[in-house]
C-alpha cells in the first residue's frame, strides 16, 4: 500500500475521534448535509444575541432609549413563544401539493426574520426621537420589527428541529441535538465578537449596514440548510390525507405517558438555569470587584461549559443512556454551581465564582440537551413538530419570564438588604443576587422531584428479557419494537 493511502486511511478513521461530530453522520444524513441542515441554528443564535445583547446595550447607551422601554421591546419576542407547540402541530399536518411539510413554515420563518431585521434599524432611529414626526410612529415601527423577529425565530427553530428528527435516524439523534445545540452557540459567540467588532465605532449608519447585514446573512444560511433537504411525498400532504384538529392532537400527546410531568419538569430546570442570564456579570463587577474584561470572560467560561456538557450528553446518550438521568446530572451539577456562586460573596473568591459559573453552564447543557432528546424520543412520526413545539413554548416562555423574575427580585432583595428591613446581618448589596440564587437552587430540587418518575418510566422497557440468555437488553436492541415506534 503506498503511504499516501496509508496516511488516508489513518486520518479517515481518526476522524470521529478529532471531530466530536463527525460519527453523527449516517447513511441517511451524511456530514456535509447534517452541517448545512445545522446553519438554521446559527441564524437563531446571532438574532438572539442582536436582540438580548447589542441592542439592549446600543438602545440604552448610544440612543438613550428609556430602560422601560428597551424592556418592552425585548420582551416582545416572548408573545410568540407560546405559539410554537401550534406552529409545530401545523407543520405536522401541512397540505401541500408539493409534498413538503417542514419546508414552508422554515422557509416564513426566515422571511419573518429578515422583514423584521431589515426594518428594526430604521425603527430604532425612529424610537431614539431622531424624527419630526410623532414618537408612537417609532415605538409602533420598533414593536413591528421585534415581533417579526421573534415569530420568525421561534417558527424556523421549530420546526428546524423537527426537520432535523425527520431526517436523523434514532440512533443518531443525540449525537444530531448536540451538534445543533453547538451550532447555536457558535452562532451566538461568532455573532456577539463581530457584533462588538462592527459597532466599536458607532454611528446610525452603521447600525443600519450591521443589522441589515444580519438580515442578508440570516436569509443566505437559512436558504443554504432547506436546499434539498426535505424529500417530497405530496400523498403525505395531500388534502385527502386526515387531519386531526389542535386540540385533539393535544389531548393525545398530553394525555401519553407523562407528557406533562415532562413539560412542567423542562419548565422549572429552563427556568431555574436561566435567572442568573442577567445578574452574573453585574454580580460580578459589583460584588466581587472583577474587572470589565474579567466579568466580559464570564460569557465564554459559561459558554464553554455549555459546549463540554452537550458533548458528554451526546457520548453518554450515544451508550444507551437516559435522557432523563442525563438531564438529572444536569440539575445536580447545577446545584453544585450556584452553591459555589452563592459562597463566592462571603468568601470573596473570584476563582470560586468562575468555577460556579462553568459548572452552570455544563449543567445546563446536559439539562438541555437531556430534556430535548427526551421530546423527540417520545414524539411520534406524525407529531414530532408538535411535540418539539411544546418543549420549545415551555423552554422559551420559563427562561423569559425567570429571566424578567429575576431582575424584578434582585432590586427588591438588594432595596430592602440595604434599607435595614431584612435585619442587620442581611444588610449587604449582595443579598439581593443571593436572593435569587437560593431561588434558582430551590427550583433545582422542584426539577428533581419531577424528574424522578420519568426516569421510572423510561427505564421499564429496558428492562424487557432476552427469553434465551434472560438478560435485560439494552436500548439499542429494543430499538425495532416499543422503542422504534416513539423514536421514528
Amino acid at each position: 500500500m503506498r503511504p499516501g493511502a496509508r496516511i488516508t486511511g489513518a486520518l479517515m478513521r481518526l476522524g470521529p475521534a478529532i471531530l466530536p461530530f463527525a460519527d453523527a453522520a449516517t447513511a441517511e444524513l451524511p456530514l456535509g448535509r447534517l452541517m448545512r441542515l445545522a446553519l438554521f441554528q446559527v441564524t437563531v443564535g446571532m438574532a438572539a444575541v442582536l436582540l438580548i445583547g447589542t441592542l439592549n446595550r446600543v438602545m440604552i447607551v448610544e440612543l438613550e432609549v428609556p430602560a422601560w422601554i428597551v424592556a418592552v421591546m425585548l420582551s416582545l419576542p416572548l408573545i410568540f413563544a407560546p405559539l410554537r407547540a401550534l406552529v409545530g402541530f401545523r407543520s405536522d399536518t401541512h397540505r401541500s401539493v408539493l409534498g413538503w411539510r417542514r419546508v414552508p413554515y422554515i422557509w416564513f420563518g426566515t422571511l419573518l426574520q429578515f422583514g423584521g431585521l431589515a426594518i428594526m434599524p430604521f425603527a430604532l432611529l425612529l424610537l431614539s426621537g431622531d424624527t419630526t414626526g410623532p414618537l408612537w410612529a417609532g415605538q409602533l415601527a420598533a414593536a413591528l420589527a421585534f415581533v417579526l423577529v421573534g415569530a420568525g425565530l421561534h417558527t424556523t427553530q421549530t420546526v428546524g428541529l423537527a426537520l432535523a428528527t425527520d431526517l436523523a435516524p434514532a440512533h443518531a439523534r443525540p449525537k444530531v441535538v448536540a451538534l445543533l445545540c453547538v451550532m447555536l452557540l457558535v452562532g451566538m459567540v461568532v455573532s456577539a465578537l463581530a457584533f462588538g467588532l462592527l459597532l466599536a465605532d458607532f454611528s446610525a449608519v452603521r447600525l443600519i449596514q450591521v443589522i441589515q447585514g444580519a438580515a442578508l446573512v440570516t436569509i443566505v444560511l437559512n436558504g443554504l440548510a432547506l436546499w434539498k433537504q426535505e424529500p417530497r411525498n405530496p400523498g403525505r400532504t395531500g388534502n385527502a390525507a386526515p387531519r386531526p384538529s389542535f386540540a385533539q392532537s393535544w389531548a393525545a400527546y398530553a394525555g401519553s405517558g407523562l407528557a406533562r410531568r415532562r413539560l412542567v419538569a423542562t419548565g422549572l430546570g429552563t427556568a431555574a438555569f436561566s435567572m442568573q442570564d442577567i445578574l452574573l456579570e453585574p454580580y460580578g463587577g459589583q460584588i466581587l470587584h472583577l474587572s470589565v474584561a474579567a466579568t466580559t470572560a464570564l460569557t465564554a467560561m459559561l459558554a464553554a461549559g455549555g459546549g463540554l456538557g452537550l458533548l458528554l450528553a451526546a457520548r453518554w446518550l450515544n451508550r444507551g443512556g437516559d435522557p432523563f438521568r442525563v438531564a438529572a446530572a444536569g440539575v445536580i451539577v447545577g446545584i453544585m454551581a450556584f452553591s459555589a456562586v452563592v459562597f463566592a460573596a462571603p468568601l470573596a473568591s473570584p476563582q470560586l465564582f468562575a468555577s460556579g459559573v462553568t459548572l452552570i453552564g455544563l449543567g445546563g447543557g446536559l439539562f438541555a440537551h437531556g430534556t430535548l432528546t427526551a421530546s423527540m424520543a417520545k414524539a411520534g412520526p406524525e407529531d414530532t413538530g408538535l411535540a418539539l413545539g411544546a418543549w420549545g413554548a415551555v423552554q422559551a416562555s420559563a427562561a423569559g419570564l425567570a429571566i424578567a423574575a429575576s431582575g424584578i427580585v434582585r432590586d427588591v432583595g438588594s432595596a430592602l438588604a440595604v434599607s435595614g428591613a431584612l435585619g442587620e446581618a442581611l444588610n449587604d448589596a449582595s443579598i439581593g443576587y443571593l436572593i435569587v440564587y437560593h431561588i434558582e437552587i430551590a427550583l433545582l430540587f422542584a426539577t428533581l422531584v419531577a424528574i424522578g418518575p420519568l426516569v421510572r418510566e423510561h427505564a421499564r422497557p429496558e428492562r424487557a428479557r432476552d427469553p434465551e440468555r434472560g438478560h435485560g437488553l439494552p436500548p439499542a436492541a429494543l430499538a425495532p419494537t416499543a422503542l422504534a415506534n416513539r423514536l421514528s
